[in-house]
Formats: C-alpha cells, structure tokens, sequence
C-alpha cells in the first residue's frame, strides 16, 4: 500500500477515545516545525459555541450574539455602566429615551467604566433627521476604540467634508473606502474588528489594525493603525494602553445610540496563541503539550486502542516510554497474528490494517525509525492478503 493510499484508508479508523465525527487519526500531513497540529487535527479543540444573534431594523435593534458583552441595551439601567469622560469620574448627562441612548450637546464625552481591547465591535447610530450645519459641523460624533483611536461619525449622505474625517474613516488616518449611509434620521450601522498594537521592550511587533462594515458594506479592509488619530497633527505610532474604555463624543449634536456590544477577541499568535502560523520555539512547546494530553488519554484505555493512541501521540513528539511501549505492543499483536492460521487472519484484518497505516503515516512524517521492528511484518501481511490493493 503506498503513502497516498495509507492516508486514505485511514479515513475508516475508529476515533478512539475522541468524540464521534471529530475525524480520524494519521490522515492529514502531519505536525510541522510551523504548525503545532496536523491537517484535519482531531485532536485539535473544537470551536467555542455561539447563538447568533438577528439583525436589527429601522423600527428596532436586532439581538447579540449569546457572548456578546452588552454596553447599552435599551434599558434605562444600563446608563449605570457608562460615565463622563472627567476626572474624577462622575455620572454622565446623556440621557436615555425610549431605549434609545442620546447625546447630551455640550454635556461631554461619555466612556463605559468596563475597559477592554480587542474586539468585535457592534454599535449603531442615528443623526438628526432636521439637517443642520455642514461639513465637520453636521451630526458630529465619534466612537473612540480605547477612548483612543476615532472611527468617525458624521452626516455624510449629502455633506462633503474632507475624506479623511467621513463617515466610518479612521480620523484624521484613513478614509472610507465607501460612503454608504442611510438618509439623516434613519439607524446607521457600524461592525468593526479591532486590534491594538503590540509592542515588545519598545519594538513593534504587529501595528494592530482596524476593520470597518458601513450598514453592511466593508469601508476599512484590515486598515493597518497609525497611532490614535487624531485632528489637525499628524499621528504618531506608537504602543497603545494594555485595556481602555470605549468612548462616545460629544461635539455638539444631538446624535442617538443603541445597541451597543462588543465580544473579547482572542490573542494573536504574536501574543502566545497557538493558533495559526506559530515560531518553531512555540510550536515545538505546543506538540509536547498535544502529546502528553494524547499520552494521558492513552492512559485510560486498554489493547489496540492504547496502543494506536500511544502512536498517535508520536505525530507531536517522540517520547521515549511511549515508543518502548508502543513497539512491544504492535510486536506482540504481529506475533499474535502470525501464529493464526490462515483462515482467521482475516478476523484481524481491521486492527492490521489501523496499525499497518498508522505505521506507513509515522514512518512517512519520519516520527518513527525506518526499521520500527513491526513495520515491515505488517506490510507483509497485508500484501499477503491482496489487503493493499487499489479497489
């Protein structure tokens, strides 16, 4: 049976000791010096649960996700988790009328007192319908990623400004790509996904970025971050504060809010996740701790199943015990089966065959010795038996 073929017949393995349709053992290309996992990993962790949540309308919001984090829902309660952006802190003066939450003109900025970074974002806004002013002068508002970095709120569906202070631009940095906003009274929606910079003993380590949907339609692609933003002076990069609030201006209009949310993004691979394209250093530490979760499995089981587990957790590092014991095991099955008759080989064929292919993936990704004592005897028996053509 050559490689391709090994492969694919494993696709019929039992999933030992792993929940049913996670995939098989030994299938895909194996762990690299990159890559913690192999391809089609069913070992690797299942993705979190999440209930979505329904759009909004114009006549109302839609629901958040289940682990979205509400910062205003609607109730007059929630008001409780924001502030004025003074200090000390103090209660803010927006109000909130018929769940909707309003600005306050000259009343100041407001900021949640929950802090945070990295997020999925959700936040939609209405102008006033009654247009007045033009240009930076008309429904005038910002959300601050951070209380530090603008994503800009204006009235832009008639009312030219300069492009880098429109609607859903990265103010001061980076203009929309688009400018697709709703008539001056209806809901206007903004999802935005951002990510701060990371920076290590002074040296950036990834610029952090921003991106930003309009009502549904994409505005800033993954728009790389040039510090905070900010009017009239050049921004400078630079790290950010490890966690801030988020922030919403007050420049005098009477701009309207609701529905609120954010979701914690989990931390990039530069940050220590094991996700993704990782450093040989955190990729060598992440197949030993893959192993010895397999090895601790193996544990708990008994026979072929053990010993197929044990094999399986040579995929991520080579563990001396594990081997020994592994070797012994497959040794004495093949001595089992080469002292059957003929007629019950055939009996044995799928507990053959899961080693003969584990053996052929171990050998191929070089996780194993090329003259692993039972390797060869395996191959034997199934040629013997025609078990290793093509159908």
């Amino acid at each position: 049976m050559n490689t391709r073929h090994a492969f694919l017949a494993l696709c019929t393995l039992p999933c030992l000791a792993m929940a049913a349709n996670t995939g098989s053992a030994f299938y895909g290309d194996g762990p690299d010096e990159h890559h913690p996992w192999a391809v089609h990993d069913r070992n690797r962790p299942q993705p979190v649960r999440v209930e979505p949540g329904t759009p909004s309308t114009q006549e109302q919001p839609g629901k958040p996700p289940s682990d979205a984090i509400v910062l205003f829902g609607g109730a007059a309660s929630d008001l409780d988790k924001w502030e004025a952006d003074k200090k000390p802190a103090e209660p803010t003066k927006w109000e909130v009328k018929d769940g909707v939450l309003q600005c306050v003109p000259k009343s100041g900025y407001i900021r949640t007192k929950e802090e945070f970074a990295d997020c999925q974002l959700h936040v939609e806004w209405s102008e006033p319908s009654d247009i007045e002013g033009e240009s930076q002068g008309r429904g005038n508002s910002g959300v601050f990623l951070m209380g530090y970095l603008e994503v800009q709120v204006l009235d832009n569906y008639n009312n030219p400004t300069y492009a880098d202070g429109f609607a859903a631009s990265l103010y001061g940095v980076n203009p929309p790509m688009a400018n697709p906003l709703r008539k001056p009274g209806e809901w206007q929606v903004y999802d935005i996904v951002f990510r701060k910079p990371v920076y290590k003993d002074g040296k950036q380590l990834d610029a952090g970025y921003v991106t930003v949907f309009s009502n549904g339609v994409l505005v800033q692609d993954h728009t790389p971050l040039e510090g905070p933003g900010g009017h009239h002076n050049r921004s400078k990069t630079g790290p950010f504060p490890e966690k801030g609030p988020l922030k919403l201006q007050d420049h005098g209009n009477p701009v309207k809010y609701r529905n609120i949310w954010y979701r914690p993004l989990p931390k990039r691979t530069i940050e220590g996740a094991t996700e993704g394209f990782l450093t040989e250093e955190a990729t060598k530490a992440k197949r030993a701790e893959i192993a010895k979760t397999v090895r601790d499995d193996a544990a708990k089981l008994q026979g072929n199943a053990k010993t197929l587990r044990l094999l399986e957790s040579l995929c991520y590092a080579n563990d001396e015990a594990a081997l020994k014991e592994a070797t012994a095991s497959v040794d004495a099955f093949v001595k089992t089966v080469q002292a059957l008759p003929a007629d019950k080989v055939e009996s044995k064929k799928n507990d053959i065959m899961s080693y003969h292919t584990a053996l052929q993936y171990l050998t191929h990704f070089k996780n194993i010795p090329e003259d692993f004592g039972a390797t060869k005897d395996l191959a034997a028996i199934v040629k013997a038996h025609g078990w290793d053509k093509k159908k």
